[in-house]
């Protein structure tokens, strides 16, 4: 019987993994959430998990107090994350949102195992480091992201060499047909509604400013060492092409299907067989008709950074990626408006340049954390100071 753990349980993605896990013989290790203790210890318990852990140490109490006598471990705060995720496990999927779940990851291939990455942070922030500790350990590491394992399902049995292009399609999110002059005073909750993926706030405002689509810009380029100017984004409203492999004999692979996040996540659990995924069948004739079309540069300035942070490389995508959070930190407490999140992760780039060896890479992750941490600290001035 496989064994199986989840990082980030009670989210979207982790409800959908345990979904799958459900129906099929699987024993379930380790389950993790960040602060709510009662979803989790009611997934533990449903589960039959030997071990929660729960991120916020304030929370314990509530975990301890509803897993008694159940045989459930309870524990709580980053170092019990960690060491939950080297607990043996054959498969781990890791859905923690944000540069939390990085040191999660790393653990993870440490001890050798197969990684589910649904985590977009780890690979834009460290994924050099996560890659290479991976091949050290004789971890495998299997994309979760729809578009990303779209790339890697239309790249088995393809020799990468004969690879020409990867185009990464968008759905464009909430205001992709807003007129331009209104992005700028939109509020949270109209950011948090996407019209085709049922997902968490935080990734949905991350769709309607494409700074999703970025983040999955330069995962391509870390995850399949694709050369930055042969990755392309699209928007593609329908959300039915999740991406694109062009070859050099003018060949493009497509994968298509629903949007429905457990396609990637079955495809990942059952690798390397495909096995069933109660998702909708897609019934082409009633589709009609797929559509594409150019991101606008100016509704979607964060495409444009994204390729400057491919370009620089090293802790770029660190510093990055902490000030798109805290940029998304403060949009959705009202400290900016939706249109200023870009500014702040540019001007924080600049700001970092010079001094911060940005174009260096990284060679452990407490290197990582502390560009993360500057480039935090960095946003957050400008967010106070009205500078985004």
């Amino acid at each position: 019987m496989r064994r199986v753990s989840v990082f980030g349980a009670t989210g979207s993605i982790g409800r959908q993994t345990l979904d799958l896990v459900g129906r099929g013989e699987y024993r379930v290790v380790a389950l993790t959430a960040g602060s709510d203790a009662a979803a989790l210890a009611d997934l533990a318990l449903e589960h039959r998990a030997e071990v929660a852990v729960i991120a916020d140490e304030a929370a314990l109490p509530e975990l301890r107090t509803r897993l008694e006598g159940s045989g459930v471990e309870a524990a709580a705060g980053q170092a019990a994350l960690v060491e939950a995720a080297a607990r043996p496990a054959d498969w781990i999927m890791s859905a923690i949102v944000g540069a939390a779940g990085i040191a999660c990851s790393l653990a993870a291939v440490r001890q050798g195992t197969t990684l589910a990455l649904a985590n977009k942070e780890t690979l834009v922030a460290a994924g050099p480091l996560l890659m290479a500790e991976a091949k050290r350990h004789g971890a495998t590491v299997l994309p979760v992201d729809s578009e990303h394992s779209a790339v890697f399902q239309a790249l088995v049995g393809e020799d990468t060499a004969a690879v020409e292009r990867v185009v990464i399609t968008a759905s464009g999110g909430a205001f992709r047909d807003r007129p331009l002059e209104e992005l700028a005073h939109v509020t949270v909750a109209e950011a948090s509604s996407h019209p085709n993926w049922d997902m968490g706030q935080r990734i949905t405002i991350d769709s309607a400013s494409m700074f999703n689509k970025a983040l999955e810009l330069i995962e391509t380029k870390e995850f399949f060492g694709i050369a930055p100017a042969r990755i392309e984004a699209v928007v593609h409203p329908e959300s039915l092409v999740h991406a694109l492999v062009g070859f050099r004999d003018g060949a493009l692979m497509a994968h298509v299907g629903p949007p429905d996040m457990r396609h990637a996540i079955g495809y990942a659990l059952h690798w390397p067989e495909r096995g069933h995924v109660p998702v909708e069948r897609l019934d082409l004739a009633k589709i009609g008709q797929l559509t594409f079309r150019e991101p606008e540069p100016a509704r979607y300035p964060a495409l444009a950074l994204a390729r400057a942070v491919m370009e620089t490389g090293g802790m770029a995508g660190a510093a990055f990626n902490a000030a798109k959070e805290r940029a998304l930190d403060g949009f959705i407490a009202g400290e900016i408006g939706f249109m200023a999140m870009a500014g702040v992760v540019d001007r924080t780039l600049d700001a970092m340049s010079g001094k911060d060896g940005l174009g260096i890479a990284a060679e452990s992750l407490d290197r990582v954390m502390e560009t993360d941490a500057r480039a935090r600290e960095i946003a957050g001035q400008m967010i106070e100071t009205g500078r985004g």
